[in-house]
């Protein structure tokens, strides 16, 4: 779809930079994809809410130095 807006030079021009577009309309699209897939993980946060009781760093660590998990080739 064609339209035309006006976009401050300053910002477009940090969106190609961050980007690597190689053109206007590339680093566009790409910041609107960007933002559309961001909007949706939020979605997804939102529905699945935070682990409570997933394992803490302590946890990890135990397990990662227990020999039983430990295999060597």
């Amino acid at each position: 779809m064609k339209t035309t807006i006006d976009i401050p030079d300053d910002e477009l021009m940090e969106v190609l930079k961050y980007t690597g577009a190689k053109t206007k309309r590339d680093a566009v699209v790409f910041a609107i994809k960007d933002f559309n897939r961001r909007q949706r993980l939020s979605k997804v946060a939102e529905i699945l809410g935070t682990f409570k009781e997933f394992m803490t760093q302590d946890d990890l660590k135990e397990i990662r130095e227990d020999d039983t998990w430990n295999k060597e080739k």
